[in-house]
């Protein structure tokens, strides 16, 4: 196994759900953070979809040390620089190009890239990636797709992202080439706006005895 999805490996399979969250403010985000790792969920994916994301990454780096910030719905090389500049500890990405899979061979932080097709799935094998991001999950195949490709991919593990819930997550985290899950019911929109950071934390512990 290459040493980037070694890495990964060891970053996610710590905990069964990676909160996938956009933030409106920096201060919002280390309050969501710090929310999120008093429940046990210590890795998070900020993802660049907000003008405060990079601003929030570099604060929870500098503020809540506890935290393993990575970088999400990175698209290309110059948001890659920008997130790991920022203090992003991984980065991940809906999909994969020459461009950015050229920026993380030159970076310290490893990357999870989306593959949601044999085609792509070979084409990382072939880049040395064996961790990789499912998206949109339940809508290309969901932990049926999985199942069916795991005799063909032995060695790929996934972190499928998008559609799931509390409603199908144990479905995806009972496959043995899923190592967790991404998703973003364990931050509400509304409990983030209301500042209900109990909550949060208590979905955080939820999510965590998922795996116990």
């Amino acid at each position: 196994m290459a040493q980037n999805s070694k890495r990964l490996l060891e970053m996610l399979s710590a905990q069964p759900v990676v909160p996938v969250v956009a933030v409106e403010s920096a201060a919002e985000g280390v309050a969501l953070a710090r929310a999120l790792a008093a429940g046990g969920l210590k890795a998070i994916e900020v993802t660049l979809r907000t003008p405060a994301a990079l601003e929030a990454i570099m604060a929870i780096a500098s503020e809540v040390p506890e935290t393993l910030c990575g970088a999400g719905t990175v698209l290309t090389p110059r948001q890659f620089d920008r997130a790991t500049k920022a203090g992003a500890q991984f980065i991940v990405s809906p999909g994969a190009t020459m461009e950015l899979l050229d920026a993380a061979r030159s970076s310290e932080a490893p990357m999870l890239p989306g593959s949601a097709t044999p085609s792509e799935l070979m084409a990382m094998l072939e880049e040395g990636y064996e961790v990789l991001k499912f998206f949109p999950a339940e809508q290309i195949g969901g932990a049926a797709f999985l199942k069916s490709i795991s005799p063909v991919f032995p060695s790929l593990r996934f972190c499928p992202t998008g559609g799931i819930s509390m409603k199908n997550v144990r479905d995806y985290l009972a496959l043995p080439n899923v190592i967790c899950v991404g998703g973003s019911w364990v931050a509400p929109k509304a409990a983030v706006e209301a500042g209900d950071w109990d909550a949060i934390t208590a979905l955080a512990r939820e999510a965590v005895a998922l795996r116990s």
